[in-house]
């Protein structure tokens, strides 16, 4: 049974990033390899390429690699589950208090979160545009809001991709 291999992702992160990638949690595929946004049908590799963040396409296994140029990576839950909707509200709570600790002592300049339910379970917000968000959790910390990158988001991938794009201008001007 594939839950029996999971390993937990660890945080890749530091001071100064200029972005930190949040996502719900890690997907069955990323808890068996030990990397981000490693299912098949993830997008957000391409994404980041195609938005003009990276020089190139990126493997899920480089994924630490790109702390060098300014990009970290966590989760609001780190517990590897199919879909998100497996996550428990006490999980969400915990993961809440750690992403928020987390944020405050690394202060990237731009927390982006990879999907509205993310940044809907960090805040407690609802109907959400967007983009940057109005109001920032932590003060110093631009709040940017990104659609998921799973294959099951039902969004145009150039819809998509236009947002991720708005990311690429907010931290190379």
């Amino acid at each position: 049974m594939r839950e029996l291999n999971q390993q937990p992702i660890p945080d890749s992160i530091k001071k100064g990033l200029r972005i930190l990638f949040i996502g719900y949690n890690p997907s069955l595929t990323s808890g068996e390899i030990g990397h981000n946004y490693a299912g098949r049908g993830n997008r957000f590799w391409r994404l980041l390429h195609d938005a003009g963040l990276t020089p190139r396409l990126i493997k899920p296994a480089e994924d630490r690699d790109l702390l060098e140029i300014g990009y970290g990576f966590t989760n609001i839950v780190a517990r590897s589950t199919r879909r998100a909707d497996e996550i428990t509200r006490q999980e969400y709570a915990e993961g809440r208090v750690r992403l928020r600790e987390l944020i405050s002592e690394h202060t990237p300049m731009v927390a982006c979160f990879v999907g509205k339910g993310v940044y809907e379970e960090y805040n407690g917000h609802r109907s959400i545009p967007w983009g940057v968000q109005p109001e920032s959790a932590v003060p110093g910390v631009i709040d940017f809001v990104a659609p998921s990158s799973s294959g099951l988001v039902r969004m145009k991938y150039e819809d998509i991709l236009e947002i991720y794009r708005e990311l690429s201008v907010l931290v190379n001007r």
